[in-house]
């Protein structure tokens, strides 16, 4: 069965709730990771309950009633949202609070809301939304676990199923990744910035209104012993599909610059698709584990809208179909198919 992307909506250090001008400016990192540019929270959730929640939550609440209103949707029948990190800002807080006050007298505020479905639960108790609610927590392959089990569900007779995923970034775990060489720093000629971000996308299994677009069920490869078994899933992933190689317009990779790191990646792009426009998605978003989702939201964007940012150069048109290639390092690797049905 074939999924169809109705809307979608991202939350990201790009113009990216603001389409017109994701295609006209680009925004690059000042700092040593990217933060997201935040919309103004009141157009999408109540004054009152915008100062309980947090960052992570305002991001994936404010994506996904964007997404619905697109859609033409009030009530989704299922809501799927993943996330590697969850809510770190609480969890951080939480942490700090039991050593400040010697784990007495604590609040559970921080607590409660520092857990993996936080965004989740928020955005069913916002809609009244009483229906099937998972999330999905599988480090690098929780977005794609996060769409498998949509199918799943397609397949079953739902619709208007809402998936989502968002993590965040903070300047606590930067400090501690930065320790171990992960990430880049400004100055540097190699490496790559951190990032975050909160993108959903309303699924169903008919194509709705035009222009439709599909997406395929994602094909994942765990520690692959060389690149040519990396580069088995990819054509499996197209046989599946009725294509080959020379369908693929457009290869959206998630290379970042840090040399070690893309070389796998390098890998599979020069034997598999060698010869095929690409662009390096991370390199909007920055790097974290459903980063993903940002790549495919813009596939569908490009998708949409049959063109490409000014800042993207060599892309033929009219576009058919766009792969998304996630990678993280030599252990992840994902191939997920957007196309305009």
């Amino acid at each position: 069965m074939k999924m169809y992307i109705r809307s979608s909506a991202c939350i990201s250090p790009q113009y990216s709730l603001e389409t017109k001008k994701f295609f006209n400016l680009r925004i690059s990192p000042e700092a040593d990771f990217i933060k997201c540019r935040e919309p103004d929270y009141d157009l999408f959730v109540d004054p009152k309950m915008i100062r309980r929640m947090s960052r992570i939550v305002r991001m994936g609440v404010a994506a996904a009633i964007t997404c619905l209103r697109e859609g033409g949707v009030e009530m989704p029948s299922a809501l799927i949202t993943a996330t590697a990190y969850g809510c770190l800002e609480d969890s951080a807080s939480f942490l700090r609070r039991m050593i400040e006050f010697e784990e007495k007298m604590l609040s559970p505020t921080s607590f409660i809301q520092s857990t993996h479905n936080t965004v989740g639960a928020q955005i069913a108790l916002m809609l009244k939304c009483h229906h099937y609610n998972n999330t999905i927590v599988h480090r690098f392959f929780s977005f794609e676990n996060a769409l498998i089990e949509s199918d799943i569900l397609l397949s079953e007779g739902n619709t208007d199923i809402l998936l989502g995923a968002a993590d965040e970034f903070t300047e606590d775990r930067h400090r501690i990744l930065s320790r171990f060489g992960l990430y880049k720093k400004q100055g540097q000629k190699t490496g790559n910035f951190a990032g975050e971000g909160a993108a959903f996308f309303l699924l169903a299994s008919s194509p709705g209104s035009s222009p439709a677009l599909s997406i395929s069920r994602p094909e994942m490869i765990f520690l692959p012993e060389n690149m040519e078994e990396t580069g088995a899933i990819l054509n499996k992933l197209l046989r599946e599909n009725g294509l080959t190689k020379n369908d693929i317009g457009l290869v959206l990779d998630s290379t970042t610059g840090n040399r070690t790191n893309d070389l796998p990646a390098r890998t599979v792009l020069d034997q598999e698709l060698k010869g095929i426009p690409s662009f390096p998605f991370k390199s909007l978003c920055g790097d974290y584990p459903t980063a993903v989702s940002f790549g495919v939201w813009m596939a569908a964007l490009i998708l949409k809208e049959q063109r490409a940012p000014e800042w993207m150069k060599d892309i033929s048109f009219p576009l058919q179909h766009i792969l998304v290639y996630h990678h993280t390092g030599a252990s992840h690797h994902s191939f997920i198919l957007v196309s305009a049905a």
